[in-house]
C-alpha cells in the first residue's frame, strides 16, 4: 500500500487571514453608519442594506473563525506525537466548509427579510432625506470596492473566502442600488423607488447565496472534484505500465484545494509493485492535481487480495 502524505493548507484561505480581518473591520464600520443613517433618513434600501452588511460581518467573522480553529487544531496536533495521535486524523479541515453552508444560511436570511420589509412598506412610502443617504451609500460603495480588491486573489483559492467575497459583492452591488434610489428621489421625489430597490437588493442575493450552498454541500456529501473526471482518471489508471485492473477508485475534496484519492490497483503477473505505486501517485498528482493518494496494490500472484465492500 502507498501513501502520499501532502496536505496542502492553500484552500485554508489562511495566507489571507490578514485581509480578511481588514474586510471585517470595513464591514462593521459601513454597518454601523448605514444602520444609523437609515434611522435618520429614512430609508428602508439603506437599511435592508445595513442589514445585509451586518450578515456578511458575521460571515465573514466565522471564516476567520474557521481559520483560526483550524490553525490551533494543527499545531496542537504538531505538538501531541504519534503516540497522543487526536481522534480528528483530518484536522479540522471540513469546518471551513460549515462555515461556507452557514453564510448560505445567513444570506438566504437576510433576502428574505429585505423581501418582506420592502413588500409591506411598498403601499405607504415615508418620505427619505436623500443627501444624506446618497453620501453614506458612496461611502458604503468605496469600502465595499476595497474589500473586493483585498479578497479577490482569496477567493480563487478557498470557499471560505470566496464565501466573505461574494457577500462583499452583494454589498456592493446593494450600495449601487441604494446610490440609484437616492438619485431619483433626489431629482424627482419618487419615494417608492426605496422599496423596490430594497427587494432588487434582496433578490440579488439568492442566486449567489445558492451557488455558495451548492460547492459547500458537493464537499460535505463527498462528491467527486468538479475539475476532475472519474473516468479520466480511471483510465489513466489502467494504462500504467503492469496495472491489471483498477477498482474502488474514490475521490473527493476535503476543502477547498485539497483533493483526496483512494484507489485499488490489481496488478499484472510479474509487475513491480513499487514501481506501479510510484507511477500511479505521479499520475494522480502531476496530471490531475491529487496530493493525498492512498493506493493499495493487489499483487499478480493475489486475485482481488482485498474483499470488495458493499458500498
Amino acid at each position: 500500500m502507498g501513501h502520499d502524505h501532502s496536505h496542502g493548507a492553500a484552500g485554508l484561505g489562511v495566507r489571507h487571514r490578514g485581509r480578511l480581518w481588514l474586510a471585517l473591520g470595513l464591514a462593521v464600520t459601513v454597518m454601523l453608519v448605514e444602520a444609523v443613517a437609515s434611522w435618520y433618513t429614512g430609508s428602508l434600501a439603506l437599511l435592508s442594506d445595513a442589514a445585509h452588511i451586518a450578515g456578511d460581518t458575521l460571515g465573514i467573522a466565522m471564516a476567520l473563525a474557521a481559520i483560526t480553529a483550524v490553525q490551533r487544531d494543527a499545531a496542537a496536533r504538531g505538538g501531541l506525537g504519534e503516540a497522543r495521535k487526536p481522534r480528528r486524523t483530518f484536522g479540522m479541515y471540513r469546518l471551513e466548509v460549515l462555515a461556507a453552508l452557514a453564510n448560505t444560511v445567513l444570506l438566504f436570511g437576510v433576502a428574505g427579510f429585505v423581501v418582506v420589509q420592502a413588500v409591506m412598506r411598498i403601499d405607504d412610502p415615508p418620505e427619505v432625506e436623500s443627501l444624506p443617504m446618497l453620501a453614506v451609500a458612496v461611502v458604503g460603495l468605496a469600502a465595499n470596492v476595497a474589500s473586493l480588491v483585498l479578497l479577490r486573489s482569496g477567493a480563487a483559492e478557498s470557499i471560505n473566502v470566496r464565501g466573505a467575497y461574494f457577500e462583499v459583492m452583494g454589498d456592493a452591488i446593494g450600495s449601487l442600488g441604494v446610490i440609484a434610489a437616492a438619485l431619483v428621489i433626489w431629482f424627482t421625489g419618487w419615494y417608492y423607488v426605496d422599496s423596490v430597490i430594497a427587494v432588487a437588493v434582496g433578490l440579488f442575493i439568492l442566486p449567489r447565496a445558492a451557488r455558495l450552498g451548492r460547492d459547500a454541500l458537493r464537499i460535505l456529501l463527498q462528491h467527486a472534484p468538479v475539475r476532475v473526471s472519474v473516468a479520466e482518471v480511471e483510465d489513466a489508471l489502467k494504462t500504467l505500465d503492469g496495472v491489471k485492473e483498477v477498482h474502488d477508485l474514490h475521490l473527493w475534496t476535503l476543502t477547498s484545494g485539497m483533493d483526496v484519492a483512494t484507489v485499488h490497483l490489481a496488478l499484472r503477473s510479474g509487475a513491480d509493485p513499487g514501481a506501479v505505486l510510484t507511477d500511479a501517485q505521479k499520475t494522480l498528482a502531476t496530471r490531475f492535481g491529487i496530493d493525498h493518494t492512498t493506493v493499495q496494490i493487489e499483487p499478480g500472484s493475489s486475485d482481488h487480495a482485498c474483499d470488495r465492500p458493499a458500498w
